[in-house]
């Protein structure tokens, strides 16, 4: 409890940057189909967010090295706030898409500065409870930003004008923190050769996943917009994919820790395509059904993200688990920016249930390559796996500093075996 409360104000600024997101990110969708954008235009707020996220993790650390990190946050956050409001201002997709990419390169900033913060005050002893706290919270905030959308219109001004105030909120923390700054963030590089070398499949995989993870979390209210269902069921929808992925990984932990991770991930893969295809052909027929399918298809798409990581890692050499996990979440978000693009443009020229044709087909793409690489290398003994841990498998809310702040990378750093 005493680590937890010397961090409390940092939790507190987190969760509420998150609150806003969760907002903001179901918001853009809902509200721009008021305003009758096309999916295209729709897809490609995610792109532009992604975009703006990887920006955010490459070039955020070298902006607190110059200024430190107080100010930098101030910064982000408060320019996020902005952004909101400039999208009430400014009713036109191109302008959504730029700010889109605005706020995802703000939030990646922010984040990475709560995370470094979480990281310099916590030790060997108290890094993994940090660590599943700040899951938790991250988790709880974006659903219940979500959430929020129930209560009233989105295509009105109450909403944008709220995501400002909370990214405003999230300021207070940290700005009264008499926390001392933390070392540099975490930069985050890409050694293709060293990823693919380590392990091709979670090369392949991370790839598959991050277009079916971004179509869905960038498309999933156009989908169900399309098909009829009415705002508080949509957001009720996509929170529930998003609670479902979560505790979906406690089972799926368990299964992979004790056989071999491709098969895990081949099970995940055939169950979100067979989700995947009954939404894609019957989905829209009763909201109730609908939605139940959709949080049962959240619970196989948001629990491969970790599985992968932990592949990765029973490969990785010591010293080297901060290096492939940084390059993984650089790869998961180029798939990020890629899927709502493609899936935006098939689901304007067929129909809404398209989206579900790219997460298939990505899955497909996955589960072909796991099978051929299981007849190429052994499975590892379950005595030298690394330990799984939960991650919540968006680019929103994961970064450099979210890597470096796993206990595995501690575990890493003493040069033991992985």
């Amino acid at each position: 409890m005493s680590a937890v409360v010397s961090i409390a104000a940092l939790l507190v600024g987190s969760g509420l940057l998150l609150l806003a997101g969760g907002l903001h990110g179901l918001l853009l969708p809902l509200a721009g189909l008021a305003q009758g954008f096309s999916d295209t235009s729709l897809g490609l707020l995610g792109t532009g967010w992604a975009l703006g996220y990887m920006s955010g993790c490459l070039c955020v650390p070298v902006i607190v090295k110059r200024v430190g990190h107080v100010r930098t946050f101030g910064a982000l956050a408060s320019l996020a706030g902005i952004t909101v409001l400039m999208n009430l201002l400014l009713m036109d997709a191109v302008a959504w898409i730029i700010l889109r990419a605005l706020t995802g390169f703000c939030f990646a900033g922010a984040a990475m500065i709560v995370e470094s913060w979480l990281n310099e005050r916590s030790t060997s002893e108290t890094r993994g409870r940090i660590f599943g706290i700040y899951t938790m919270i991250n988790l709880g905030a974006t659903t219940c930003g979500q959430m929020l959308l129930t209560l009233g219109d989105p295509s009105g001004f109450f909403f944008f004008v709220l995501g400002s105030i909370i990214y405003s909120l999230s300021l207070l923390p940290t700005a009264l923190s008499t926390a001392a700054s933390p070392q540099p963030l975490t930069q985050a590089r890409l050694n293709p050769k060293k990823l693919w070398r380590n392990s091709p499949i979670a090369v392949v995989a991370v790839f598959m996943v991050g277009i079916s993870n971004g179509t869905f979390g960038t498309l999933g209210a156009v989908y169900g917009r399309r098909i009829g269902l009415d705002v508080p069921d949509i957001a009720i929808m996509m929170s529930l994919a998003l609670l479902a992925g979560a505790l979906v990984q406690i089972p799926v932990g368990l299964l992979s820790d004790r056989l071999d991770r491709r098969l895990v991930l081949i099970g995940l893969a055939v169950a979100a395509m067979s989700i995947g295809s009954s939404l894609s052909l019957f989905g829209g027929g009763d909201a109730t059904v609908t939605i139940l399918l959709i949080g049962a298809f959240g619970g196989m798409i948001y629990s491969m993200y970790p599985v992968i990581v932990a592949h990765a890692s029973d490969h990785a050499d010591p010293g080297d688990f901060l290096t492939i996990s940084g390059g993984l979440l650089l790869i998961f978000g180029t798939g990020n920016m890629i899927g709502p693009l493609l899936a935006s443009g098939l689901m304007t020229f067929t129909y809404p249930g398209a989206l579900f044709q790219v997460t298939a087909a990505a899955h497909l793409s996955m589960l072909g390559f796991a099978i051929w690489r299981m007849s190429k290398r052994a499975a590892v003994k379950a005595e030298d796996k690394s330990d799984f841990l939960p991650v919540i498998s968006t680019v929103q809310v994961t970064t450099p500093e979210t890597v470096n702040l796993d206990p595995r990378t501690e575990v890493d750093k003493t040069g033991a075996d992985i």
